[in-house]
C-alpha cells in the first residue's frame, strides 16, 4: 500500500478555501456544480454557498473493500444524475482528487451524453482538490498538485472504520 497523507478538518478547508480563491479569481462563472460522489460531498457544499450556485450530484464508484486503496476498479456511473432539471451551461464537475484521471475523464463524457443537458452545455470546467503524481487528468483548477501519489485519508472517513454502535457507546446510549 502506497503511503498515507492524512488531512485534519482545518487543513481541508483551508484547501477547499484556496480552491474557490483561484476560480474565482480565473473569472470563470459556472452556472452549476457537479459534484462526483461520494468525494467531492463536502466541497461542493462549501463551493456551492461561497459561490451561490445550485450542486447537483453524480455518483461514480470506483473503488471498493478493504485493501483496495491501491487498485481502482471498473468506473459505474449512476442512472440519472440528482438535483438537476434542465440546467446546463458552464458546468464545474468537482471531485476531490485526479488519482489517475480516468474518473474526471469518463464523467466529462458522460454528463456530455446525459439527455437532460445534452446540447445545452455551454463547457464543462474541473476542478479537484489534489492531483497524484500519476494523475493523467490536468484539472483546470486544482488546489493541491502532489509530487507523489499517497493514499489521502480526509477527515471524515473514519466513519468508515467505526459502526453505529460505536457512536452508541461513545455516546452512552
Amino acid at each position: 500500500m502506497s503511503e498515507k497523507l492524512i488531512v485534519s478538518w482545518e487543513e481541508y478547508n483551508n484547501i477547499v478555501e484556496k480552491l474557490a480563491i483561484s476560480i474565482e479569481e480565473s473569472k470563470y462563472q459556472p452556472t452549476l456544480l457537479v459534484g462526483i460522489m461520494r468525494g467531492a460531498a463536502p466541497m461542493i457544499d462549501v463551493l456551492s454557498r461561497l459561490f451561490k450556485l445550485k450542486c447537483a450530484y453524480l455518483a461514480v464508484e470506483s473503488y471498493s473493500g478493504k485493501g483496495v486503496e491501491d487498485d481502482q476498479g471498473d468506473i459505474v456511473f449512476s442512472r440519472e444524475m440528482s438535483s438537476i432539471t434542465n440546467v446546463a451551461g458552464r458546468i464545474l464537475l468537482c471531485d476531490d482528487l485526479s488519482d489517475t484521471g480516468i474518473t474526471l475523464n469518463k464523467s466529462i463524457g458522460w454528463l456530455e451524453n446525459y439527455k437532460p443537458i445534452k446540447g445545452k452545455i455551454e463547457d464543462i470546467k474541473t476542478a479537484t482538490l489534489w492531483k497524484k503524481k500519476k494523475s493523467t487528468f490536468e484539472p483546470d483548477y486544482c488546489a493541491v498538485r502532489l509530487t507523489d501519489n499517497p493514499w489521502i485519508v480526509q477527515p471524515f472517513e473514519h466513519y468508515e472504520e467505526i459502526t453505529i454502535e460505536d457512536i452508541k457507546k461513545k455516546h452512552n446510549k
